[in-house]
């Protein structure tokens, strides 16, 4: 019988892994740490960032928004989320504070 069909030998079980949980936990921490410093730490300083600009907004600013209009800041209010916003002396538009990007300096305006 053994003619046609080949005999199969089992593997010799080796050793089993030395430290082989502690090398799990290991990795895990070490991409805990990777996943802190390059995802979520720099994602909250920049919602901060974001936060304190929001704070800080004042009448006569000029912001830029993020669908890329420039204007002065021409009504806020404390209790609302929304800002008047002039384009110019004709167009004032009402947008939620969250969608201004940066506070540009003083006189931007007038150099475009």
């Amino acid at each position: 019988m053994s003619l046609f069909i080949s005999q199969a030998h089992a593997a010799a079980e080796g050793a089993p892994a030395d430290g082989g949980g502690m090398q799990m936990i290991f990795m895990l921490v070490v991409f805990a740490a990777i996943f802190y410093f390059m995802i979520y730490r720099p994602q909250a300083r920049r919602t901060k960032e974001h936060k304190n600009l929001m704070d800080n907004i004042g009448k006569n600013d000029e912001v830029l928004t993020t669908g890329g209009l420039i204007g002065r800041v021409a009504k806020i209010s404390a209790d609302s989320e929304y800002v008047q916003v002039e384009l110019n002396e004709n167009n004032i538009i009402l947008i939620k504070k969250d969608f201004i990007t940066a506070v540009l300096p003083k006189g931007t305006l007038k150099s475009i």
